[in-house]
């Protein structure tokens, strides 16, 4: 690699770098604002026009605010967590093109990569916790860590499903493949699943179990300030936005849209998804920690394979999309069925209990 190579990659990364820092500011203000509204309430009104400065008024309090530690704790593993959580946020980021040309770095195995990177929060999570000399905290850290492995399964399953309709693990060929029909109509029931996955592995309402403020009152966070506190939502954003993005180049066809390709279609189909998480977060309370493992364990991952059983079968016995299409829809309407009547049994059980 040349220096000018170097120089280009390091201006893509700067880049790259205030985009994700500018992309994470507009997502808290909208988050705060949707919310607001569908809670019959403004939101953030009083710094700036309609409280558009908000989010920047935030992130300066953080930057001057006073960064303690508590006594006891292990000051490199403690000072380190935040870059280990951060980090593998802005790798992501690295490698999704947001048109065929328009990418960082554009791997042949960018799918592939993507899928091993992500495993790493993992990591500053488990650092934060053990580092705080907490018990809330290492707690917190726990359950991050179970959570995060149990529903990596079914995302990793469910990403590799489209790779393999696709025969590629490269994004942009991915993206290519979609036109005219994106997989979301052929696999709807993997869209699903990329979902509910997507939502545990960023800690989203209602997968919010390792900050569960009324139980553990913060989780792996509940000792850092400042900045260093403000670098773990900053990476929790960070990482909603890129799955959104990964979302919509994986499910919604990319930067293909009906008139011209252009990277404005990938953005309105981000914001959509992102627009579905904040949605999401709405009317969902949060799960207990035994209901959120045993819906990774009993339905996503058996999902998820199943998923993946179906697409292979497609390919080896030469289904053609639509037939693939079909019998993905029928699954999806099988098991939302079954879920509905398990429901109904359940509140049958509970009445009559009650009513005796």
């Amino acid at each position: 690699m040349s220096l000018l190579d170097i120089i280009l990659v390091g201006i893509g990364a700067f880049i790259l770098f205030n985009f994700i820092m500018g992309s994470v500011l507009v997502l808290i203000l909208a988050e705060r604002k949707v919310l607001g509204r569908l809670q019959q309430r403004l939101g953030p009104m009083r710094t700036g026009p309609w409280g558009s400065l908000q989010t920047v008024a935030d992130a300066v309090k953080l930057l001057v605010k006073e960064d303690l530690r508590p006594q006891g704790s292990d000051v490199f593993i403690f000072y380190l967590a935040p870059l280990m959580l951060f980090v593998p946020g802005f790798l992501i980021w690295a490698a999704l093109p947001f048109t065929r040309d328009l990418v960082l770095s554009n791997l042949g195995l960018g799918l592939l990569y993507i899928v091993a990177v992500s495993t790493l929060s993992i990591v500053g999570m488990v650092m934060a916790g053990w580092a705080s000399n907490n018990k809330y905290s290492l707690l917190g850290s726990a359950r991050s860590a179970a959570q995060l492995v149990s529903y990596e399964i079914p995302l990793v399953v469910t990403v590799l499903a489209v790779g393999l309709l696709a025969q590629s693990l490269n994004l942009v060929e991915i993206v290519e493949r979609q036109v005219p029909v994106p997989y979301i109509l052929i696999q709807p029931l993997g869209f699903l699943l990329f979902l509910i996955a997507a939502l545990a592995e960023t800690g989203r309402i209602p997968f919010d179990i390792p900050q569960a403020e009324s139980e553990i009152v913060g989780g792996p966070f509940v000792e850092y300030s400042g900045i260093r506190w403000g670098i773990f939502f900053l990476a929790e954003y960070a990482a909603a936005g890129a799955m959104a993005f990964l979302g919509a180049l994986l499910f919604l066809g990319g930067w293909s849209g009906p008139f011209s390709d252009s990277p404005l279609w990938l953005f309105l189909k981000a914001t959509a998804l992102v627009l579905l998480f904040f949605l999401i977060r709405a009317p969902l309370p949060r799960l207990r920690v035994d209901q959120l493992m045993a819906f990774a364990w009993k339905v996503a991952i058996p999902l998820s394979f199943l998923n993946l059983l179906l697409i292979a079968s497609a390919l080896f016995y030469g289904w053609p999309q639509w037939l693939l299409g079909a019998v993905n829809w029928l699954v999806l309407v099988a098991v939302v069925a079954a879920f509905s009547w398990r429901r109904e049994r359940r509140l049958a059980r509970l009445r009559g209990r009650y009513a005796a």
